[in-house]
């Protein structure tokens, strides 16, 4: 029901805004560029669908084998006092809690091709249990509102296009984005914890929380002993590697297990393809409506208002310039991309706002395409509270990024 208000909301205010700045500005190519920005976002969007069609066939005939294998059970046990406290409506070592954890691990390490297919396959597992097909359970949103927080360890990406901008030390917004997404996260399990009545001062919540703390303190102090050339190697490598250990591990335990692993990959792989099909009419309605928000100008009067108000209360308005990023990214990744680009382009890779739009970029995740395609994949119409906490925490993500960035540059 939200996102169809979203929806509603996104064609109804880029039609007044057109209006206003055709009658009033006199502005004839307003309209034009609305309509071919529908056209244009509805192929991007089947082009997305199209290129996920490969990667989830992948993804998810590795799953199969993993399964099959024993893996994700022996994660699922290995998690299950911690996932019973965040997911108490998960019974204890479903195989779910396996495919949760390898989401989130996938994304931790920047690698978005594999965090898609393996959080597809968490929703359709969740889905089973779910009673209610067509409504969102509680798991369901807190496994979006992590993922939409967007923890991230290693953001090679964002390093990489630093490099290519001409960045001085392109890995300086290393430990910023760092902090920044884990306090995103910290705020969306908060948030949803409080929506869904769930406990977390208890002495297992308070270990694993206090443990992750305390890993990402490790790395940010192990990260900072490297170069910048040192640290984009090893960060870029770790991803892949491990990335190929879990491949293989996968296949070994599926040979061990005696499973006929080519089999196994074939079955998950028909899995993928139809989860790729099946999401093109979700991602085509919410991208069109971002399309036809950003194609208004919309975008640019909310960050000009913005402007406008800091100035007026005598405020520093130094970040308005990386705002773009930060209000794009939870409506598009590629759109923050370009923006989070763009601005590094205008000021400079070194500047403030490039830095902060970087910090932005790697700060949050893209909200309405993973609300989108993961409650698209298993057909949820209500999504009940997921677009809230996953707002929220996207605001803890961008306030925390503003006052990260003043504290270091």
């Amino acid at each position: 029901m939200v996102l169809n208000y979203i929806f509603v909301a996104f064609f109804v205010i880029a039609f007044i805004i057109g209006l206003i700045k055709l009658i009033f500005l006199g502005d004839v190519e307003v309209f034009p560029q609305m309509m071919n920005s529908t056209f244009d976002t509805s192929k991007t969007a089947f082009e997305i669908s199209l290129g996920l069609t490969g990667v989830l066939s992948l993804w998810l005939g590795i799953m199969k084998i993993g399964e099959k294998g024993g893996v994700v059970n022996f994660m699922a046990r290995l998690l299950s006092p911690v996932f019973c406290k965040l997911f108490p409506d998960i019974p204890k070592g479903h195989p779910v809690t396996g495919s949760i954890f390898m989401n989130i691990a996938a994304n931790m390490l920047g690698l978005d091709n594999a965090a898609t297919p393996l959080g597809l396959k968490a929703m359709e597992q969740m889905q089973e249990l779910n009673k209610n097909k067509d409504v969102a359970t509680n798991p369901m949103i807190m496994f979006l509102v992590l993922n939409t927080s967007g923890l991230t360890l290693i953001p090679v990406s964002i390093l990489v296009y630093r490099a290519q901008m001409g960045a001085a030390q392109p890995t300086d917004v290393f430990i910023p984005i760092l902090l920044a997404t884990f306090f995103s996260t910290l705020a969306g399990i908060t948030i949803t914890s409080l929506f869904q009545r769930i406990n977390l001062i208890n002495r297992t919540m308070l270990l694993f929380l206090g443990g992750m703390c305390l890993t990402v303190a490790g790395i940010i102090w192990g990260f900072a002993q490297l170069d910048k050339e040192l640290m984009n190697t090893v960060s870029t490598s770790i991803a892949n590697i491990l990335l190929m250990t879990i491949i293989v591990g996968f296949i070994v335990a599926g040979v061990r297990r005696k499973v006929n692993v080519y089999d196994a990959f074939i079955e998950g792989a028909k899995e993928g393809f139809t989860t790729a099909v099946r999401i093109i009419p979700y991602l085509v309605a919410i991208l069109v409506g971002i399309g036809v928000f950003r194609a208004s100008g919309a975008m640019d009067w909310l960050i000009d208002g913005i402007g406008w108000c800091v100035n007026l209360c005598g405020g520093n308005s130094d970040f308005v310039g990386a705002l773009p990023t930060a209000l794009m990214k939870p409506l598009s990744g590629s759109g923050a991309r370009g923006m989070m680009v763009d601005a590094m382009t205008t000021y400079g890779a070194d500047s403030f706002v490039g830095r902060l739009s970087c910090i932005f970029q790697g700060s949050t995740d893209t909200t309405f395409y993973i609300l989108a395609v993961y409650f698209g994949s298993v057909g949820i119409r209500y999504t009940r509270h997921a677009v809230a906490c996953g707002l929220l925490a996207d605001l803890a993500g961008i306030l925390s990024a503003i006052a990260i960035c003043y504290m270091f540059f």
